[in-house]
């Protein structure tokens, strides 16, 4: 069982940065594929970013890459995302998702837990 926390949404305006924080806690937390989704108003939730067991490999979804970046560290079993360049598009509910089997890091379908997620609001 992993059980995760996210922190760090809040208001912002176009332009600027905001950091979010997943902390996962459970003995096999460092082994799982760690990603974030985002889920808009009346929109499926959908891919943003996910990063290996290890930290050495990550994809980022088309339209956050050179503005996003994710990273963990596992000795205090964390996973963070720093968001730079917001854009009022980015305005959704940011969920962080921890999955064993993720052979395909997209799918929402592959990841076993999530956390309640936290509301990023990215003013024009």
């Amino acid at each position: 069982q992993v059980l995760l926390v996210e922190s760090g949404g809040g208001l912002v305006q176009a332009g600027g940065s905001l950091g979010l924080s997943c902390a996962a806690s459970g003995r096999t937390a460092s082994t799982n594929v760690m990603a974030w989704f985002r889920q808009a108003p009346g929109t499926d939730r959908e891919f943003v970013v996910s990063i290996s067991p290890s930290g050495g490999s990550t994809r980022y979804a088309d339209s956050v890459k050179g503005r996003f970046t994710i990273s963990r560290d596992n000795a205090k079993n964390t996973v963070s995302l720093q968001m730079n360049s917001l854009k009022p598009e980015d305005t959704a509910v940011y969920y962080c998702a921890a999955g064993r089997n993720v052979y395909n890091p997209t799918s929402i379908y592959l990841y076993d837990y999530w956390g309640q997620g936290t509301r990023v609001t990215v003013s024009s």
